[in-house]
């Protein structure tokens, strides 16, 4: 397939085309219709919104509402009406307004705070938020602020006006998009190659989120999932594509045409993509266990974004490497590579250091690494989940402004009502016991409709407080029981506090389910228990120090104006779900990068120290370079102007930081080197049953290659193995290997340091040197018609780079 779509890449590009273009436009014709179905089945609260829905089927609108304060006198005086109640009436005759509730009517006293110096009033549109016409908004918000004088303060709050205060859409992934482009050219040195990730990240993530909005036509999608969407979609998008591009240009530059270096990059790489895609949408599965349906749009969204991205990394960049050729490459590297040559195969620098130092020192470095992912796991013993609100945007919004004058009006729990719904009259008693609740600060019967009465209840302490959630406890246990009353406690603090219950009971066989899955698809790839268990382990670390960040940051409080995310509070109750769900899919992909090249290394020298060095030498390069891509996709969502899409974003960043820069480059091959031989265990019995999954495709043959044999002719490659000072190494291995790896001669070097192996004849082969204490080094070396002279310098401490 990738040879197909290199060699047809116009054909390639056109269908990329039509399919974005043509999804685009079927989109703008059908708009959008997500919906928010926070509702859990057998749950309290859903059976009360249930009773409400069949009530009140005409309450359909989004519900905003204009605050106002004087400095001074009271909301009742002339001076203030004359500037409210045209602009309420105004408001009222606006084209897509339903009602507006004026605190000055008749039944309008109770809109009216005690010491009368705050009032507010109600506009019930016709359509709900997202529906409701951005303009219309804009109008009310502006026809009400024009109200406003010198000691009169006018403020509006809701779903709908909180859309006024929105970014500009697609900003946040603009900025990590930006971001991304940075890393990628300081990676790469290259314009070209920068572009070719961001190019398949964007037609991946805009196919999937306009398939998203279509789809919100025939099942139930949260407001919430496109931004969860494009947010994995735009992180796991560039980070495939930078896998497959480095494996390509790495071809090029060890010699390889650009059309069999993109096959063998989509066939190595692309193999991996392919299974790392489907471990993120195996984890992303996993929340349906969670039984919750507000979770299944989420799902749908976010599982189809990822499913786009790995399409588009395995056909649309196959097909833009055909169109660029060697221009992939930096100018610089592509005059390095016409003067000097193919470069040799071998790791050296920062990476191939640390993995030496980590080799050496294993205990310090996992003890270091253990004590930091502790020390940023202990706040997440104070977790508390439950929803966030307009009391924790900024303060600078007027939702919040507006959110704070009605607490001051009218009491903190004014902004997160209770409803008590009862089937048929609701008895005295029951009244009467709300009303005498510790906790209630107010209590309303509405008059009977559909046969179901509301009793709205006004809490003493704000939706967020834990006080609210045990006057629910209270209400549900004791005072509807002892009224005899069939009743259930609803309302949005109600729902909440639910769905809170249920992700708590829920959670554990979540996390069981993902990790046995992760467990399973890593012991068949890797044919060991000892690596999925570690993988099991970490990924539950890095769950855990992750966690910590968030509750220290939006729980505590500690930095969230200062970044621009609005006040502290609760952790939204669904979050952890989301979170685990792509958590885990991405630390499966890192894990996969890693592993399989020390994997790959274990099968061929039954050697684990080198495996893990070599391994770990390898990739880290390219496993921290994806990470710290994702960190600035995920990091720019705090400016998506939504809490939800903030704290993912910073939880991500801050799980995939940990992940890569601790676990993956430091704590993995620590306990890898301390665990020896046993990383790679596999019961004899259990070999046999378990089915073969290849992440790598299988090496062809070292039969099958042509052998550079001229008949009757032989010739030999000679030199000595040196120091870094000169100074001989005597019993260096000495290996001359054909450019498949089938061993053709072996010495070892004399006293003097020198060696001599024999040649079939004239060709390009790989000769390896590895000594005890000095690493190895492998280099091509190329035979004419006579002996070859070439020397060695081993460095002490070196690393083991034969690939």
């Amino acid at each position: 397939m990738a040879r197909w779509c290199y060699r047809h890449r116009l054909v390639v590009l056109l269908l990329w085309l039509g399919a974005l273009f043509g999804l685009g436009a079927a989109s703008a014709g059908a708009g959008t219709n997500y919906a928010n179905v926070f509702s859990l089945p057998d749950t309290d609260s859903a059976t009360a919104y249930d009773l409400m829905e069949k009530a009140f089927p005409e309450r359909a609108g989004d519900t905003d509402t204009v605050v106002w304060k004087v400095d001074e006198g009271s909301v009742r005086d002339e001076s203030v009406r004359s500037r409210i109640e045209p602009a309420l009436k105004e408001i009222g005759r606006m084209k897509g307004v339903g009602e507006v509730t004026d605190p000055y009517a008749a039944q309008g006293a109770a809109q009216i705070s005690q010491d009368g110096r705050i009032a507010y009033a109600q506009v019930t549109f016709t359509e709900q938020a997202n529906a409701v016409p951005k303009e219309l908004i804009e109008d009310v918000v502006d026809k009400a602020r024009a109200a406003e004088a010198d000691g009169l303060r006018v403020e509006l709050g809701g779903q709908a006006i909180a859309r006024t205060q929105e970014p500009p859409q697609g900003t946040a992934e603009a900025v990590g998009i930006l971001a991304a482009a940075v890393v990628l050219f300081l990676a790469f040195g290259s314009l070209f190659a920068m572009l070719l990730p961001i190019v398949v990240a964007v037609a991946g993530v805009g196919t999937g989120m306009i398939a998203t909005m279509l789809m919100s036509h025939v099942t139930d999608v949260p407001e919430v999932a496109p931004l969860l969407g494009s947010l994995i979609g735009l992180g796991v998008g560039i980070d495939y594509a930078l896998f497959i591009v480095t494996r390509h240009r790495r071809g090029i530059l060890r010699g390889m045409k650009p059309e069999e270096a993109a096959v063998t990059a989509l066939n190595t790489s692309g193999r991996a993509v392919l299974f790392a895609g489907g471990t993120v949408c195996i984890a992303l599965a996993g929340m349906l266990v969670m039984n919750m349906r507000f979770l299944d749009g989420v799902v749908v969204a976010t599982s189809l974004t990822v499913v786009l991205s790995v399409l588009a990394a395995i056909t649309l960049l196959p097909a833009l490497l055909g169109l660029l050729g060697t221009r992939v490459l930096s100018r610089r590297q592509r005059r390095r590579l016409a003067a000097a040559g193919p470069e040799p195969a071998e790791a050296s620098g920062l990476a191939a250091r640390w993995s030496s130092y980590v080799q050496r020192r294993p205990r310090p470095v996992a003890a270091m690494a253990v004590v930091v992912m502790a020390v940023l796991a202990i706040p997440v013993l104070s977790l508390r989940l439950g929803a966030t609100d307009q009391g924790n945007h900024q303060e600078s919004t007027t939702t919040r402004q507006a959110y704070d004058l009605l607490a001051e009006g009218f009491g903190p729990g004014f902004n997160g009502p209770l409803q008590v719904v009862v089937e048929g009259d609701a008895p005295t008693g029951l009244v009467d016991g709300i009303k005498a609740t510790e906790g209630v600060a107010q209590v309303a019967a509405v008059p009977p409709a559909g046969g179901v009465t509301v009793i709205q209840v006004v809490p003493t302490t704000s939706p967020q407080s834990q006080q609210t959630d045990r006057l629910i406890d209270r209400l549900r246990d004791d005072v509807i029981p002892q009224s005899g009353a069939e009743a259930h406690v609803g309302g949005v603090t109600a729902v909440f506090k639910d769905f809170a219950s249920v992700t708590a009971d829920r959670l554990p066989y979540f996390v069981a389910t993902i990790i046995a899955l992760g467990f399973l698809l890593l012991m068949v790839a890797f044919r060991s228990l000892v690596v999925p268990l570690t993988a099991a382990l970490m990924n539950l670390i890095a769950a855990a120090a992750s966690f910590g960040v968030l509750v220290a940051i939006f729980q505590w409080g500690w930095g969230t104006e200062l970044i621009g995310v609005g006040k502290e509070g609760p952790i939204t109750s669904f979050l952890p779900v989301i979170m685990l769900s792509l958590l885990f899919g991405l630390s499966m992909d890192y894990q996969v990068f890693l592993v399989s090249r020390m994997h790959e290394e274990w099968v061929h020298t039954k050697d684990n120290a080198r495996a893990v060095r070599v391994g770990l030498a390898e990739t880290s390069r390219v496993i921290n370079s994806a990470a710290l891509i994702m960190i600035c996709v995920f990091s720019a969502f705090v400016l998506s102007g939504d809490m939800e899409g903030a704290m993912a974003g910073i939880g991500l960043a801050a799980a995939v930081a940990l992940d890569a820069f601790i676990l993956r480059t430091a704590l993995v091959p620590a306990a890898m080197h301390m665990l020896g031989r046993a990383n790679w265990w596999l019961p004899d019995w259990l070999e046999k049953r378990l089915p073969h999954l290849a992440v790598e495709p299988k090496e062809e043959p070292p039969a099958e290659e042509p052998e550079p044999v001229v008949a009757g002719r032989t010739s030999v490659v000679h030199g000595f193995v040196r120091t870094a000072d000169g100074a001989p190494v005597d019993g260096a291995a000495v290996t001359l290997l054909t450019k498949g790896g089938r061993q053709l001669d072996r010495v070892m070097s004399l006293a003097d340091g020198s060696y001599i192996v024999s040649v079939p004849g004239p060709g390009t082969y790989l000769l390896a040197t590895s000594a005890e204490s000095y690493g190895s080094r492998a280099g091509q070396v190329v035979v004419t018609q006579g002996p070859l002279v070439y020397d060695v310098e081993l460095a002490e401490g070196g690393v083991d780079a034969v690939n």
